[in-house]
């Protein structure tokens, strides 16, 4: 049985399933205009963040002192508990959240096929 990604709205219908059991998801800060990534994984039916990185720092996203710079990003293992699920509200101030599964990337609303609901919500499947 494969591990898949659920996005919903909140609280709503699945509107699509996603490979899983990795994912990587990407947003613009909407002060600095400073790209962020995360890495997440699906383990034992919640969201485990394993690894988060800015491309700067600025106004409230300071990295942690144990974070690294590797090829210009701040990189870091976030102390962060396991997750049910992640919630994502879209922003008028900087473009769609980029979400990566299953080797694709795309907007986070380009997996359900352009503008839907906001708040979105991730989760694992089932």
């Amino acid at each position: 049985m494969s591990v898949a990604l659920c996005l919903s709205a909140l609280g709503g219908a699945v509107l699509a399933a996603l490979p899983g059991p990795a994912f990587t998801l990407s947003w613009t800060h909407s002060v600095e205009k400073t790209e962020w990534r995360e890495d997440w994984r699906i383990e034992g039916g919640r969201l485990v963040l394993t690894e988060a990185r800015v491309k700067g720092t600025g106004a409230g996203m300071e990295p942690p002192a144990e974070s690294r710079l590797a090829d210009g990003w701040w990189v870091w293992v976030p102390t962060v508990p396991p997750l049910e699920r992640l919630v994502l509200a879209a922003s008028s101030f900087t473009p769609d959240h980029t979400l990566c599964a299953g080797g694709t990337c795309r907007p986070l609303h380009g997996w359900i096929g352009g503008p839907g609901p906001s708040p979105l919500e991730l989760r694992p499947c089932g």
